[in-house]
């Protein structure tokens, strides 16, 4: 039985959380990551883009639950969030528009167009603050939990207690759903082959017949949409506040870094393999140490919770180190 607790523990504390996590975080990579290896350039503004997006989300849900509209048992905000990327595809656009199309067409370096993302990060940060404020806010209605702890007491008979919440299967679901669509987009429609033929070579795109502002506006609708979609899931299983969206540029670019960025499937795996590391690294794992015998003085944690971005500054650093071009060889860094 203690073995059985022990797995539960590791499941409800560890395994759980970071899937859920390492979701939101592949989601936000693959954003990053396409904007890289098409526009070839970091786009610091993502976590902000991501903010934004969220921003939006909440102002229609609370809409939609005024008008007495809600999508129970799921959240609401899944009803609003069609509507907000809309809203956020729009400003990414007016954007591009305003600031990166004139560098593109004067063929700035790639240093100009990250800091001119700087520049569009903390425009998006102050208007996402002055859209909906500094504070925490928790917009998950519906059914929060799936599997209780108690439920699963009374039916297991175990100690240990699993719980599942909604929102995390939401999670799951909705990034391995986008992952399908966006891999079908890029490998089975034309507008895909478009966008991966001007990644590998512009010039030769161009001579057969690719228009690449096209190209342009649907890379960044795409990276829009997926910005919106994991700031938006990473507040429901979480809470939303703007400042943690800026905390989290780090983890996402350590994601697209890790797994080779301009690779979609190394966004991916490097989403999951930051998540990971993170959860392990922060978790007390004494309960679990206990239930195999073992009675340790303390708390079995090698890193608090408040540091746990350092696991991705770390994690960014070794690859940057070792293998620059990451896990699936994507462009060097």
């Amino acid at each position: 039985m203690d073995i059985l607790n022990a797995l539960v523990a590791i499941l409800n504390f560890v395994i759980i959380p970071a899937a859920a996590y390492g979701a939101q975080l592949a989601l936000g990579a693959l954003g990053v990551t396409l904007v890289y290896g098409i526009l070839r350039f970091s786009n610091f503004a993502h976590g902000d883009t991501m903010a934004f997006g969220t921003a939006v989300t909440i102002l229609l849900t609370w809409g939609l639950q005024a008008l007495g509209v809600t999508l129970t048992p799921l959240p609401t905000a899944l009803l609003a969030l069609p509507v907000a990327i809309a809203f956020t595809a729009a400003l990414v656009l007016l954007t591009d528009r305003a600031v990166y199309r004139f560098y593109r067409r004067k063929k700035a370096a790639p240093i100009i167009m990250v800091m001119a993302s700087v520049g569009i990060m903390f425009i998006m940060n102050g208007l996402t603050r002055l859209l909906i404020g500094v504070d925490e806010i928790r917009f998950d209605d519906g059914a929060r939990f799936i599997i209780s702890a108690g439920d699963f007491k009374r039916w297991s008979g175990l100690d240990e207690g699993l719980s599942l919440r909604g929102t995390q299967v939401i999670t799951l679901v909705t990034a391995f759903a986008v992952m399908v669509w966006l891999f079908w987009f890029l490998n089975r429609t034309r507008s895909g082959k478009a966008m991966r033929a001007y990644s590998d070579n512009e010039d030769l795109a161009l001579l057969s017949g690719i228009d690449p502002e096209r190209v342009v506006r649907l890379t960044w609708i795409i990276a829009a949409a997926l910005a919106t979609l994991a700031g938006t899931l990473y507040g429901l299983d979480k809470a939303f506040k703007a400042f943690n969206y800026f905390q989290i540029l780090l983890p996402i670019f350590a994601a697209a870094i890790v797994g080779g960025l301009g690779s979609p499937q190394g966004a991916i795996a490097g989403g999951f393999v930051v998540a990971f590391s993170e959860v392990a690294v922060t978790y007390p794992w004494k309960k679990v140490a206990t239930y195999f015998g073992f009675q340790p003085e303390g708390l079995l944690q090698l890193l608090s919770t408040e540091y746990k971005f350092a696991v991705s500054f770390v994690i960014l650093i070794v690859v940057l180190l070792f293998r620059p071009t990451g896990l699936f060889r994507g462009k060097s860094v």
